[in-house]
């Protein structure tokens, strides 16, 4: 659920233009990944890192870097389990969609950031939570069964990984060994959001490195 072989596809499209001689303009290079053989995300990550996404994700429109201060920690936390997305997307129940306005939700993050408590919304979780129910079980554990205190605990597309923003009140340690206490984890890791400077350079790791 973190999109993959969709930044995989789209990597080896950036490199081949490069090695090319970038021939390709960046909209064409848009245009060549609007292919579901390839992968619906793979056109996000030919963007700049910030885009509102719509369609089946192909239709790319970009967006200003959102107000998140430099540095904001985001926990991967991936069960030693995964999800078949088919069996995820037969089980949501059209009935349960969330009615909030993408529009509105656009604007509440390009405006706040992260510091909101509305407006995360995946609509694939409940019926990931029914495929898996264990996977339930680990995202309740993030939000309140640890004292965690992170600002957002969300599952990833259609799972199996759940992302928590900001720190863990208990330091980082403590947290990866109380959640592999508890659940069968394959592992966590600390990220950041990362933005690209523009169609010829590519994304690159944070310049300064975090202690974990």
């Amino acid at each position: 659920g973190m999109g993959g072989g969709s930044s995989n596809a789209a990597t080896v499209f950036f490199g081949a233009n490069k090695l090319c001689g970038h021939i390709a303009s960046p909209q064409e290079l848009l245009k060549w990944a609007d292919d579901p053989v390839i992968g619906s995300d793979a056109s996000f990550f030919l963007s700049e890192g910030t885009a509102y996404c719509t369609g089946r994700g192909e239709i790319v429109t970009p967006v200003d870097a959102l107000p998140i201060p430099a540095g904001t920690p985001l926990y991967l936390v991936k069960p030693a389990y995964g999800l078949s997305t088919p069996k995820v997307f037969k089980a949501l129940d059209l009935a349960h969609l969330s009615t909030e306005n993408p529009e509105d939700l656009l604007r509440t993050f390009t405006e706040k950031g992260i510091d909101h408590e509305v407006g995360w919304v995946n609509d694939l979780e409940r019926p990931a939570f029914q495929v898996e129910p264990n996977l339930g079980e680990l995202k309740e554990f993030l939000v309140s069964g640890g004292d965690f205190g992170f600002k957002v605990v969300l599952m990833s597309g259609s799972g199996s990984t759940i992302y928590c923003v900001g720190k863990p009140a208990c330091g980082t340690s403590a947290f990866e060994q109380a959640v592999k206490d508890k659940f069968n984890i394959e592992g966590i890791w600390r990220a950041e959001l990362v933005r690209r400077a523009g169609g010829e350079a590519w994304y690159a790791a944070p310049q300064q490195a975090h202690a974990a």
